[in-house]
């Protein structure tokens, strides 16, 4: 038996798309990180980034278990002494960048070093149901 080295040349990526609402925001991410990072597929190596393409629509429409809603928070700091802003959850789906809590919850579960950001751009967060990646021809991905 030989233990086959994965190659840049060898992946091939996919094009999924997932429609966020009224999906709970936890299965959504772990299915997410999943498949951003590759571990769905056979030739899966975890020094490299084998995932593929997500696209998530409705992101502003997704749904948090038990006090979620109130009770989390997403900190941010303005740089400036004493500028720390910790929104709730409602806050954030309710503003301007809903997006934010999509990010938070598949940033957390990947890996957590230079492979996370390269997976991360493959990852694209759309509010309305509307997106710009037609000719990638995506496949709907059931949650």
């Amino acid at each position: 038996m030989k233990t086959t080295i994965v190659k840049k040349v060898d992946i091939q990526r996919k094009w999924y798309i997932i429609d966020a609402k009224d999906q709970i925001l936890g299965k959504i991410a772990t299915k997410v990180a999943d498949k951003l990072r590759g571990k769905d597929k056979p030739i899966f190596s975890p020094h490299m980034d084998c995932g593929d393409f997500v696209i998530i629509t409705n992101v502003d429409k997704v749904k948090l278990t038990g006090k979620k809603l109130t009770d989390k928070t997403y900190d941010r700091h303005t740089g400036y002494p004493g500028g720390l802003i910790s929104p709730n959850a409602k806050t954030v789906l309710s503003g301007k960048n809903p997006e934010r809590v999509v990010i938070a919850a598949v940033r957390g579960m990947l890996p957590k070093n230079n492979l996370r950001d390269e997976m991360m751009r493959k990852l694209k967060l759309f509010t309305g149901t509307e997106h710009g990646h037609e000719a990638q021809q995506p496949e709907v991905l059931e949650i």
